[in-house]
């Protein structure tokens, strides 16, 4: 029996998460108080995934020079430094509002940047 323990993310509370894996299968959650924490535990044990955020390269905008992105949806956590390569050097032409796909597909995730501020 494999135990993991966490900090859960879920919600303000901040849960001490205590996991119980049998050969790479959660059998038991403990600490949290809501379900969000064992929602949190046992994909963050079996498939942890996360936003990136970055910047990019603003053209022909006066006042701003770079713009904040992210991705649109979480990806697998392995895949964090092929989104941040395919974001090397990537440069958008202004103007870019909120929510503007700045990269399709990024690095074959399936998930696209957007911007997150008016460029």
């Amino acid at each position: 029996m494999e135990i993991r323990e966490l900090t859960c993310i879920g919600c303000p509370m901040g849960c001490a998460l205590t996991v119980e894996m049998d050969q790479g299968v959660v059998v038991n959650v403990t600490g949290n108080t809501c379900n969000r924490g064992k929602i949190y535990a046992e994909k963050e044990v079996t498939n942890p995934t996360r936003i990136v955020t970055s910047s990019v390269m603003v053209n022909g905008s006066s006042k701003e020079k770079m713009v904040s992105v992210k991705t649109a949806s979480d990806i697998p956590k392995t895949e964090i430094f092929a989104v941040c390569r395919a974001l090397k050097g990537v440069t958008v032409e202004a103007p870019v509002k909120i929510g503007d796909v700045i990269l399709k597909n990024a690095a074959g995730t399936g998930v696209d940047i957007i911007a997150t501020k008016n460029a």
